[in-house]
């Protein structure tokens, strides 16, 4: 079983930053795709970034490319999202995803979830 765990979420004004940490209990690389989402109240689970553990080019969602990126520390077992330029509309849970195997996309299908972290962008 793997297990994901988020931290790094807060509140912070528009414009400002924020890292968040996705830490995995179990890290093979192979063809183990991490990814990013979020869920604002109201509204659906969207896709923000995602990428294969191994190398490739990140999947970004419109709405965040030049601001997010997402990023990896394989000797800690970690998955990264910077995000730069933060508007009230970030505002979000956001969730850790992994699949093993097969494409990784935004509109993948994703098999373990951690539990969140919350982000609020205040205007």
């Amino acid at each position: 079983q793997v297990q994901l765990v988020e931290s790094g979420g807060g509140s912070v004004q528009a414009g400002g930053s924020l890292k968040l940490s996705c830490v995995a209990s179990r890290y093979p690389y192979g063809s183990v795709c991490m990814a990013w989402f979020r869920q604002a109240p109201g509204k659906e689970r969207e896709g923000v970034a995602a990428f294969y553990l191994g190398g490739g080019t990140p999947s970004y969602a419109d709405s965040v490319k030049g601001r997010f990126t997402i990023s990896r520390d394989n000797a800690k077992n970690t998955v990264y999202l910077q995000m730069n330029s933060l508007k009230p509309e970030d505002t979000a849970m956001y969730y850790c995803a992994r699949r093993e195997n097969g494409p990784c996309g935004l509109g993948s299908q994703f098999g373990y979830w951690g539990q969140g972290t919350q982000v609020t962008v205040s205007s």
